[in-house]
């Protein structure tokens, strides 16, 4: 990691002194990203991921997305339920970084889903645009509300083919849900060439609509916004020259079947 910041003695009494913890029995260093240090600490309250954020952090984006983590959490969501200090506060300042809490999430993330995993993200997606539906806009032909922003391989952890937990809401953000669709389909199921497999990408979409149905407008709408995705993707690529050819394979390979339940 790019970064790591070393807690002494006294950062690590404060740390579990704000956040009411008790018992520790290790601190661990995390190898783990490139904008914070993370730690896990063991206590007689469980096990807990510690981050020390180096740059780009703001109170209020963390505050934001810890409200968005207890809904989902009090939901029955598998992401981590994060631990406000004894204040009640989100963050907490140690070391000369700005500090926020979490409980361990097991599992691990993967690099090649199977049609079983993707399923399983599908249906968790599913489960985060519907468990923060209260900021859902029903009116218009393609509902718009939270999504996480940020569905990716390191972002979901793995036991066996079910999702264990989904972290970083750091990048929670109001949006159309079936652009977030879109850009899952994209990361999960996209091929080489620009296209989606069929297999998995079937299994997501019916793992989707195991928890909420898309309308026949977002149904229509869903292959203009995987081209879109793909043409982004492809375009921050190296591959820039086949932009075009990669945007134009994904719009076709969306196809009514891959909505069959």
């Amino acid at each position: 990691m790019a970064v790591f910041t070393e807690l002494s003695d006294e950062d690590r009494h404060a740390i579990v002194e704000a956040y009411g913890l008790t018992g520790l029995s290790s601190v661990i260093g995390i190898a783990d990203g490139d904008r914070e240090t993370t730690y896990l600490f063991r206590s007689a309250e469980g096990e807990f991921i510690v981050t020390l954020f180096e740059n780009g952090a703001e109170p209020l984006d963390l505050e934001r997305a810890f409200t968005t983590m207890e809904t989902l959490h009090r939901a029955g969501v598998p992401c981590p339920e994060p631990r406000r200090t004894v204040d009640g506060n989100a963050t907490f300042q140690a070391a000369g970084r700005l500090v926020a809490i979490v409980s361990f999430v097991s599992g691990s993330s993967t690099s090649d889903p199977s049609p079983a995993k993707c399923g399983s993200v599908g249906r968790v997606m599913g489960q985060i645009h519907m468990s923060l539906q209260s900021g859902l806009n029903r009116q218009p032909n393609l509902p718009s509300g939270p999504v996480h922003g940020a569905l990716v391989f390191a972002n979901v952890f793995f036991l066996g083919d079910e999702v264990s937990g989904v972290i970083n809401f750091r990048l929670r953000h109001d949006d159309a849900l079936i652009a977030e669709i879109a850009d899952v389909l994209v990361d999960w199921t996209g091929v080489p060439d620009g296209g989606l497999d069929r297999r998995k990408a079937h299994a997501l979409l019916s793992g989707y609509q195991a928890i909420r149905k898309l309308s026949a407008a977002e149904k229509t709408a869903l292959p203009a916004f995987v081209l879109a995705s793909t043409a982004k993707r492809a375009a921050l690529g190296a591959r820039r020259t086949s932009v075009p050819e990669c945007a134009l394979v994904a719009y076709h390979s969306v196809t009514p079947d891959m909505f069959d339940q």
